[in-house]
């Protein structure tokens, strides 16, 4: 049993210029595709992260789930009560003008009903003293105890952590990342968490989604991506990852830059910078077969 789940969702911004300047020049409506076709499901419990660079709308599908943005295409079924987000800047998420106990009660508001502020306050590490204190008052990894103890009170099924520890230093980011483990075991909490360092997510997640220019291109647990990555893609950031364990295994940096959305290479999206690329890969879409879309990989040639 599912508790969320995506079927076939895109979705497209109209980055067109001005409708004056359209007219006089003209030039046509330009749609950007940020998200296509993207399908998943979450169960009950688990961790879902969506992993990819910057700009592969990894956030616009979250933004999708929490409903913040409409699908232009496709159907998105929650069947929970409720989800809440965690943002990825904790200076910018909290209202800088309340103090802590508003901040953490305007949610239960909407719900008539809810924890004590303080017992919140103590499930994410923080004193109930805290209330009366302003975000200014608290450190990074303060403030996103307190973004976590918001999205607590509003009691929510689904919890969308959109790069929760990215603005936090090293080891800030080990301590968000152990206190959203354990509130997880204690409560039951189910998440989805976007992040674009492979190496976060592979301390949190049950299953991993990478994403390419809008599209999933691999979907696995997390055990067998980090062990057995098959699409191309996967390899190159795994392969991008430093090497703690100091193998000696030479790592080397993503090769080549991201395609312009408005003007995606056809066929497969990542074949300009695949080295497994061949004619096949330069005009048809590769289908989402058995967890990966690769032609490579469906031919058995990677």
């Amino acid at each position: 049993m599912h508790l969320l789940k995506l079927e076939s969702v895109s979705r497209d911004f109209d980055v067109s210029r001005p409708w004056l300047n359209r007219v006089l020049e003209h030039e046509p409506r330009r749609l950007l595709r940020a998200v296509d076709r993207v399908s998943f499901e979450v169960s009950p419990g688990e961790t879902l992260a969506l992993v990819g660079e910057s700009g592969c709308g990894k956030s616009t599908v979250a933004r999708l789930i929490a409903r913040l943005y409409a699908p232009s295409e496709g159907r998105i079924e929650f069947r929970g009560e409720r989800l809440q987000m965690i943002f990825q800047d904790p200076y910018a998420s909290l209202n800088p003008r309340w103090r802590v106990r508003k901040i953490i009660e305007e949610p239960m508001r909407f719900l008539n009903g809810g924890k004590p502020v303080a017992e919140l306050l103590k499930q994410v590490g923080l004193s109930p003293d805290d209330a009366e204190r302003y975000p200014h008052e608290f450190s990074g990894g303060q403030r996103q105890r307190i973004s976590i103890a918001r999205a607590l009170a509003g009691e929510p099924d689904l919890l969308i952590c959109d790069e929760p520890t990215s603005a936090l230093d090293v080891s800030v980011q080990a301590q968000i990342l152990n206190l959203m483990a354990q509130l997880q075991e204690r409560l039951g909490l189910t998440y989805l968490f976007i992040s674009h360092n492979l190496a976060v997510v592979s301390l949190v997640a049950d299953r991993v989604g990478v994403m390419y220019l809008g599209r999933i291109v691999e979907l696995a647990k997390a055990s067998e991506l980090f062990t057995r990555p098959r699409h191309p893609y996967t390899r190159m950031l795994l392969d991008a990852v430093p090497d703690l364990a100091m193998s000696g295994k030479p790592r080397t940096p993503v090769a080549g830059e991201v395609p312009n959305p408005l003007a995606p290479p056809a066929g497969c999206a990542f074949h300009p910078r695949c080295p497994y690329a061949n004619a096949r890969c330069q005009i048809e879409v590769p289908r989402f077969t058995n967890g990966v879309a690769c032609h490579g990989v469906e031919e058995g040639r990677i």
